[in-house]
């Protein structure tokens, strides 16, 4: 079960990340960036609580999932906010 779901979320992240522009490139907006930013943290930390359950990888998916939507939130706003963070 667990090598199955590890091949799953291993298949499905190669699928998103090779279709993704460079986040941190210049012509990047707040939203992309952020995204990014929070997913990748999102997953850090998901997975070092999951470890602690011994569900590590379910914590790191379930952690990218959560700071990917909340970093994309941030990101929105800083984009319809203006130049003020520019």
């Amino acid at each position: 079960m667990k090598k199955t779901l590890l091949s799953i979320v291993a298949a499905a992240s190669a699928l998103t990340f090779s279709n993704c522009a460079n986040p941190y490139g210049p012509g990047a907006n707040n939203a992309q960036r952020d995204t990014a930013t929070g997913a990748i943290g999102g997953a850090v930390l998901g997975g070092i609580i999951g470890h602690q359950s011994g569900r590590g990888l379910e914590g790191a998916a379930i952690g990218a999932a959560a700071g990917g939507v909340a970093g994309n939130a941030v990101g929105r706003n800083k984009d319809n906010a203006g130049s003020y963070y520019r």
